[in-house]
């Protein structure tokens, strides 16, 4: 049985908030890959993507999370792990992935430094083609999504609780 729950999303869609609070509620513990890239390597994400740019960095988000061997966690990941397969179907064998779902005014009214949080996209890509081509793949490889707009951060990890436990029966 998977015992663990992980977020994907867009950055500004609340994966890390939302997780703290499940993992809280749910009684697991909590995990943020974001987190763990920095702390591993000793360098901001902004860092990581200045020095050798976003598929560097989404080869070290690869990496940190190939390696996640734990149990009964909310993992909370870089809204970038959705490009790489081998990332994704490591966390789908390892847990239930939930898509925390943004609309695209949600985010811009959230994200006031698109061009400094660590956020790994092409140099030229904006945060209207960045949201357009993840929100195909955060789809693809969400075992349930939830709307987040509109809702406090309490109440979606309210929502995640009790479709997870329905699914549970």
């Amino acid at each position: 049985m998977k015992t663990n729950l992980t977020l994907i999303g867009m950055p500004g869609a609340g994966k890390s908030t939302v997780g703290i609070i499940l993992a809280k509620n749910m009684g697991l513990s909590f995990i943020d890959t974001d987190i763990l890239i920095q702390i591993n390597n000793q360098k901001t994400l902004q860092e990581i993507l200045d020095a050798k740019g976003h598929m560097n960095l989404r080869a070290v988000e690869e990496r940190e999370i190939l390696k996640i061997n734990i149990a009964s966690h909310v993992i909370s990941t870089g809204g970038s792990v959705v490009y790489s397969k081998a990332a994704m179907d490591h966390l789908r064998d390892i847990s239930t992935v939930i898509h925390l779902d943004a609309g695209f005014a949600t985010l811009e009214e959230r994200i006031n430094n698109f061009e400094t949080r660590g956020i790994a996209k092409d140099r030229d890509q904006t945060f209207f083609d960045l949201y357009t081509e993840r929100q195909i793949l955060y789809r693809k490889y969400a075992d349930l999504t939830v709307d987040t707009d509109g809702f406090a951060q309490d109440e979606v990890a309210r929502q995640i609780e009790k479709a997870v436990c329905q699914a549970l029966g």
